[in-house]
C-alpha cells in the first residue's frame, strides 16, 4: 500500500507537471516558428506559448531557442523573405550589383569569343610573314583585354565588399533594435 501524499508533495507535483507541460509549449512553439518561418525572438516565443518570459530565458530553453535562431539566420541568408525585410534601397543596389555582375560576364564571354573569331579569320587571311607581326599585335590586345577584365572583377570584388558591409550594419541596426525593445519590456513589466 501506498501512503497517502501530503499537501506539499501534491503541489510539488503539481508544478513540476505545469513546468513541463510549459517548457514542452516553448519547445513546440519554437518548432512551429522555425517551419512557418516566422522570426524566431524570445518574447513572441514567450506570447505565442503563453508563457512568462523568465522561462524563455531559463537554461535549456535560452540555448533551444538561439540555436533555432541561429538555424533561421542561416536559413534566410538567401531566401526571397530576407529580400523583402530589407530597406528597398538596398533591394535595388544588390539588384544592380547582379545586374553589373552579370553584364560583366557577358561582356567577358562575347569578348573572347569575338577575339577567337577573329583570330582565326586574321590568321586564315595572313601570310607566313605577317603572322608574327600579327601574333604580337593579339598579344598586345589580350593583355589590355586582361587588364580590363582585372578591373572588373576588381569593381565587381570592390562592390561585394560593400553589400557585405551594409549587411552587416542591416544586421547591427537589427540587434541593436532588438535590445531596445528588450530594455523597454523590462522597463514596462517593471513596477
Amino acid at each position: 500500500m501506498s501512503q497517502p501524499r501530503t499537501p506539499a508533495q501534491v503541489l510539488r507535483d503539481a508544478r513540476q507537471k505545469d513546468s513541463r507541460d510549459k517548457r514542452g509549449r516553448v519547445l513546440s512553439t519554437v518548432d512551429r516558428l522555425l517551419a512557418d518561418n516566422e522570426p524566431i525572438t524570445f518574447t513572441g516565443v514567450a506570447r505565442a506559448a503563453n508563457v512568462s518570459h523568465w522561462l524563455v530565458y531559463a537554461a535549456g530553453m535560452r540555448e533551444h531557442i538561439d540555436a533555432a535562431r541561429r538555424r533561421q539566420t542561416r536559413a534566410t541568408t538567401n531566401d526571397t523573405r530576407a529580400a523583402t525585410i530589407a530597406p528597398a534601397g538596398w533591394k535595388v543596389e544588390q539588384q544592380l550589383l547582379q545586374q553589373d555582375n552579370r553584364r560583366l560576364r557577358e561582356e567577358v564571354d562575347r569578348l573572347k569569343t569575338a577575339i577567337r573569331r577573329n583570330l582565326g579569320q586574321q590568321l586564315d587571311q595572313l601570310g607566313a610573314a605577317d603572322l608574327s607581326t600579327r601574333v604580337n599585335e593579339l598579344t598586345a590586345l589580350n593583355q589590355r583585354l586582361q587588364s580590363d577584365l582585372e578591373r572588373a572583377q576588381a569593381l565587381i570584388t570592390d562592390l561585394t565588399g560593400q553589400l557585405n558591409e551594409a549587411h552587416d550594419d542591416l544586421a547591427a541596426a537589427r540587434t541593436s533594435i532588438r535590445q531596445l525593445i528588450r530594455v523597454e519590456n523590462t522597463a514596462s513589466a517593471t513596477p
